[in-house]
């Protein structure tokens, strides 16, 4: 099977690009920050804020995160509730970056993440998938861009499903998420030795995923 890793900071377009890029080689898509992002809201919908001061591991005990694949679409599934929108919301996403940075969070969702790649051809996108979750991925991206142009982006895509959130507020929220994603003691953001490096910042949708087709033309011979 073959493993592609993409890899990169908040709002860096890799959920989009990642999908788009697995629909145009017929591999199946896996948003591993969706996983993520779940989990966080579990920890929310207890009470948890990003310190997470409580029995972390009590709650996975009673926590089950699914995906599904539905018309080569993947839905997430918290405890057999579908919240592939739920997630979505900037708490969700601080949520996210706080349960990350747990090591039992991460082994929770690693074998998960790890079977997926067994058995599929899979395009598959996260903080630490090169370096960690896929290190033998036969093309590695590390896909980024200026944290204001992502800033913006990010803003524009709340903005068009209705939350009204500043430009401010999100430019902060991003850099806040870059630093603590950089910063963990387990599995930091990075970009892995034989990733290849895909900036964006100058680039729009269509050009961004005809580069990452040439980086994986050109990694799968």
């Amino acid at each position: 099977m073959i493993s592609v890793a993409i890899d990169g900071p908040a709002g860096a377009g890799k959920s989009t690009l990642s999908r788009k890029l697995a629909a145009s080689l017929d591999y199946i898509y896996v948003d591993t920050g969706a996983l993520y992002r779940a989990v966080g809201l579990k920890f929310s919908k207890k009470g948890f804020d990003t310190e997470l001061n409580g029995d972390i591991e009590e709650i996975l005990k009673d926590t089950t995160v699914d995906i599904k694949f539905i018309n080569k679409e993947q839905r997430v599934f918290l405890d057999g509730v579908d919240v592939s929108d739920e997630i979505r919301t900037p708490i969700a996403s601080m949520m996210a970056s706080a349960v990350s940075a747990k090591p039992v969070v991460r082994q929770f969702l690693l074998d998960m993440q790890r079977n997926l790649a067994k058995n599929n051809n899979v395009v598959m996108d996260g903080r630490d998938i090169g370096t960690v979750v896929l290190p033998n991925a036969q093309v590695k991206i590390f896909l980024t861009a200026d944290v204001k142009v992502r800033a913006m982006r990010r803003y524009k895509e709340l903005q068009e499903k209705g939350i009204n959130d500043t430009f401010e507020a999100v430019l902060e929220d991003m850099e806040k998420r870059d630093y603590n994603d950089s910063h963990r003691a387990t599995a930091p953001l990075k970009q892995a030795d034989d990733a290849v490096l895909a900036d964006t910042s100058d680039l729009n949708f269509e050009e961004s995923l005809e580069l990452l087709k040439k980086i994986v033309k050109d990694g799968v011979k």
